[in-house]
C-alpha cells in the first residue's frame, strides 16, 4: 500500500527533483538497480499525453510511435522493457545479453563525470545470460518496439558461435537484435568489426536469421573510434549482405574534454555528453557511405531536445540515450520528443522523417559541434 501510494507524489516536480539528487548520491551501480527496481515496482508513472503524429516512423519495417529509444545497457536483462514504454520510449532495447550467465569485471566498474555530463563504465557484459531475458520476455508485452542487444561470453572460444545462438533464441521474441561487436569491454570483441571477421560474422547471424519463422531486423552496432579505412571496409561488407541497419555509436576509449576530471583515467567506455561529437561525426561518416535508405539509429550523448535534433539531421532516422537519464532524469525524454515536434512543425514536415539527413555533410566534415 504505501509503494503504490508513492506513484501520485512522483509526479511532482519537487519530489522527482529530489529522487535524482538522491540517486546520485548513491554509488553507481547500486543507484541503477534502484532505478530497475522502481520501475518494475510502478513507481515511475506513466506518461499521459499520446505521442503526436508528427513523431510516428517506419524503422526498418517495424512502427514506432515516436522515435526516441531507451539504449543497450540500462536493462541489462530485460526485467523493465514494458515499464519503460509505458513513460514513453518509442523503442527498448535490453541487453547485452549473452548465452551463459556472465558476472562481468571487478567492481567497481562504472563512474560519474558529473561535470561533463560522462559517464566510463567497464562493466564487462555482465548479465543473467539466455535462458533467464528469454524466459522475462515470454512473460512481457512491451506496447513499444523491443529490441534485444546480443553479444558473446568473455571466455568464449568462438565469438560468432554466441550471436548466432542469440539469434537462435530471441528472434522468436525481439521486434529486432542487435550485433554488438563495438563495446571496449569484451578483449577482442571489436575485431570483429574489420574484414573477414565481420564478413563470416554478418554471413552466419544472418543465415541464422533466415532459418527463423519470422523475419526479424538485425542492427550491427559499431564504435565512435574507427577510421576512415575501417568505415570503408564496414560498409563494403555490408553492401554484399542484408543486413537491415547500423546503431551508431558505442561507447570510446577516448577522453575528448575530460581528460582533467577525476575518474578519467579509469579502463572503459566513456559515455554522454563528452561522446556526442565524435558519435555524431561517425554517424554522418557512416551515413554517406551507406547511402540514404539503410536505417540508422543514432546515440551516443544525446542530452537535449537540440542533441537529438541534431542526432537525426546527421543521418540518424531514430535516436537512443541512457546516460544523460543519469544527471537529467527520466523527464528527458518527454522534453526530447516535444523538442522534436515542434522542430517538425518549424520545418514545415509533417514528420520527423523529414528531418533526417538534412546537414550530414556539415557533420561528416567536423563543421558542426555541440
Amino acid at each position: 500500500m504505501i509503494l503504490s501510494g508513492l506513484s501520485p507524489l512522483l509526479r511532482s516536480a519537487r519530489l522527482r527533483g529530489f529522487t535524482r539528487d538522491a540517486l546520485l548520491a548513491m554509488e553507481p551501480e547500486t543507484a541503477h538497480q534502484a532505478t530497475i527496481t522502481a520501475l518494475r515496482l510502478g513507481l515511475v508513472p506513466a506518461e499521459e499525453t499520446p505521442d503526436p503524429p508528427s513523431l510516428a516512423l517506419s524503422l526498418a519495417g517495424l512502427e514506432l510511435t515516436n522515435p526516441v529509444g531507451m539504449a543497450a545497457g540500462f536493462d541489462k536483462n530485460g526485467e523493465v522493457p514494458a515499464a519503460l514504454a509505458r513513460i514513453g520510449f518509442g523503442m527498448a532495447e535490453v541487453g547485452t545479453v549473452t548465452p551463459r550467465p556472465q558476472d562481468g569485471n571487478k567492481k567497481p566498474r562504472l563512474f560519474r563525470l558529473p561535470e561533463a555530463g560522462g559517464v566510463i563504465n567497464r562493466m564487462g557484459f555482465n548479465n543473467e545470460g539466455h535462458h533467464a531475458m528469454a524466459g522475462r520476455l515470454a512473460r512481457t508485452r512491451c506496447p513499444a518496439i523491443l529490441g534485444v542487444n546480443i553479444g558473446a561470453n568473455k571466455q568464449s572460444r568462438d565469438f560468432v558461435a554466441d550471436y548466432v545462438l542469440g539469434v537462435e533464441r530471441f528472434a522468436p521474441l525481439a521486434d529486432y537484435l542487435t550485433v554488438n561487436v563495438s563495446s571496449p569491454n569484451t578483449p577482442g570483441l571489436r575485431d570483429l568489426q574489420v574484414g573477414e571477421a565481420l564478413k563470416r560474422l554478418l554471413g552466419e547471424v544472418l543465415a541464422e536469421r533466415a532459418r527463423a519463422e519470422i523475419r526479424v531486423p538485425v542492427f550491427l552496432k559499431l564504435a565512435p573510434d574507427l577510421d576512415e579505412k575501417a568505415m570503408d571496409a564496414i560498409a563494403a561488407v555490408i553492401a554484399e549482405t542484408d543486413l537491415d541497419g547500423l546503431i551508431v555509436s558505442n561507447t570510446t576509449l577516448s577522453r575528448p574534454g575530460v581528460e582533467a576530471l577525476a575518474h578519467s583515467a579509469e579502463t572503459g567506455g566513456l559515455s554522454g555528453r563528452p561522446l556526442f561529437n565524435l558519435s555524431t561525426r561517425r554517424l554522418a561518416q557512416m551515413r554517406q557511405r551507406v547511402g540514404k535508405t539503410l536505417p540508422i539509429i543514432g546515440v551516443g550523448g544525446i542530452h537535449s531536445p537540440q542533441s537529438a535534433l541534431a542526432k537525426i539531421e546527421a543521418g540518424a532516422n531514430a535516436i537512443q540515450l541512457y546516460s544523460a537519464l543519469v544527471f537529467s532524469g527520466m523527464d528527458l525524454v518527454a522534453e526530447i520528443k516535444a523538442g522534436l515536434a515542434r522542430a517538425v512543425n518549424a520545418a514545415g514536415a509533417s514528420t520527423i522523417a523529414g528531418l533526417s539527413g538534412r546537414d550530414v555533410e556539415g557533420w561528416a566534415h567536423g563543421k558542426n559541434a555541440l
